[in-house]
């Protein structure tokens, strides 16, 4: 069977989808993976096929998460993205097109994938690695997961998370009439429905074992556990690195991501002060967050990345911003993590770990100054019941085989 995969975003929205791609690949079908042309030498280094799409959306994003500072600024990033997006659409069907499909599996921020299964009349499976979309009464939509809602008004919200789709309404329509041929949408696009009325099957691509599957769940919606692309055998640490590591007790990994980099320094100046304060040796990840200090402690070491997989069972702790990627690896490692969110499911995925007992209570950026990381980081490394919790919570994760579970789904639906 021929699977087409398109996805979107930064290198956590990749990844996972090229471990499922190799699962694909391993069980017999044929993949291709369509998304920014910046991604394209990943892809191929793990032997998939790569179906271009724009760079120009990539390009966009990695420039806004810089300055992105709450919802406000998100929508008008959203508004400055809309040409792109459409282009990025285009890009979708070229590839359809070219590679002929069998079925899609694809990231909701792809917008025109469903819409294309639709034309073509083949399988369609939305995945994510955060259950976003179907409704309910166990939690609200994760980027309201503040709030104490209560059952009904939990379902509710996610529908008040199709809200913004309307945004997006006139660039599906103007692919749905003049590259599909298919009807214009009306009213609120529906994420969760085909055309022709019945459910489109979710893959949620997390651990039910950090969040149990909700018992209202329908049987479309599945949680398959992760999905973990480990680094290439013949990738080296740099020199430095590996004499750091072994020079002293294990460091702290302190990273956040793709986040707020026009704020790069002061946050760095905020961690150096907190290590001190807690005495605690660290690498540094620069990454998109931009995390830059002219002069570092002995201490101390900065590196622009370094495989999650390689490193994480070598560190005592994880300090991050709480993307869903880098939330997996640290507990997969079986590592307390200390989450900083910013905005997003970020706060969602601070507040399970937390409630698992598998690190200390979130400190939001918003909050963060010395005083309070390095309180939550001697919390991590110190408290031995959190440390017991999150290593027997790594167990359980890595004895889950979540791309082969979404594999099975997906054979077993597009038959």
């Amino acid at each position: 069977m021929k699977i087409l995969i398109t996805t979107f975003g930064t290198r956590g929205d990749i990844q996972p989808f090229i471990a499922l791609g190799k699962g694909l690949t391993a069980a017999g079908h044929e993949v291709g993976l369509c998304t920014s042309e910046g991604y394209r030498a990943s892809i191929e280094e793990y032997g998939l096929r790569y179906l271009h799409m724009d760079n120009d959306l990539l390009r966009l994003s990695q420039a806004a998460l810089g300055e992105v500072s709450g919802i406000g600024d998100s929508m008008s990033v959203a508004r400055q993205m809309m040409p792109a997006l459409r282009r990025s659409m285009d890009d979708e069907w070229r590839a359809a097109q070219a590679f002929e499909p069998d079925a899609i599996v694809y990231h909701p921020k792809c917008l025109g994938s469903l819409h294309i299964a639709d034309k073509l009349g083949i399988p369609a499976f939305m995945s994510l690695p955060l259950p976003f979309y179907t409704p309910t009464s166990e939690f609200p939509v994760p980027f309201m997961s503040g709030l104490a809602l209560g059952g009904w008004f939990n379902r509710l919200s996610y529908g008040l998370m199709s809200l913004p789709s309307l945004m997006y309404r006139g660039l599906i329509n103007d692919l749905r009439k003049k590259a599909l041929g298919l009807r214009p949408l009306r009213g609120i696009p529906d994420l969760l429905t085909r055309g022709d009325g019945s459910p489109v099957p979710a893959l949620y691509s997390y651990s039910a074992h950090l969040l149990p599957v909700p018992k209202d769940f329908p049987p479309h919606a599945h949680v398959t556990g992760y999905w973990f692309l480990d680094h290439q055998g013949d990738w080296q640490p740099e020199p430095g690195l590996m004499r750091f590591l072994e020079s002293g007790a294990p460091p702290i990994y302190i990273g956040f991501g793709s986040m707020g980099a026009r704020k790069g320094a002061e946050r760095a100046r905020i961690v150096l002060e907190a290590l001190e304060k807690c005495d605690q040796r660290a690498i540094l990840i620069r990454g998109w967050g931009g995390l830059t200090a002219d002069s570092l402690p002995e201490n101390v070491y900065m590196v622009e990345s370094v495989p999650h997989d390689w490193l994480f069972p070598r560190v005592a702790a994880v300090v991050h911003h709480g993307g869903a990627g880098t939330t997996a690896a640290g507990l997969r490692a079986g590592k307390p993590s200390v989450i900083c969110p910013f905005i997003a499911d970020q706060p969602f995925w601070g507040k399970l770990v937390y409630e698992r007992g598998v690190g200390p209570r979130p400190v939001p950026q918003r909050n963060l100054s010395a005083g309070t990381l390095a309180e939550a980081i001697a919390t991590a490394v110190e408290d031995e019941a959190m440390g017991r919790c999150a290593a027997e919570l790594g167990d359980l994760i890595r004895a889950e085989d979540g791309v082969g579970r979404a594999v099975d789904i997906i054979g077993a639906v597009s038959r």
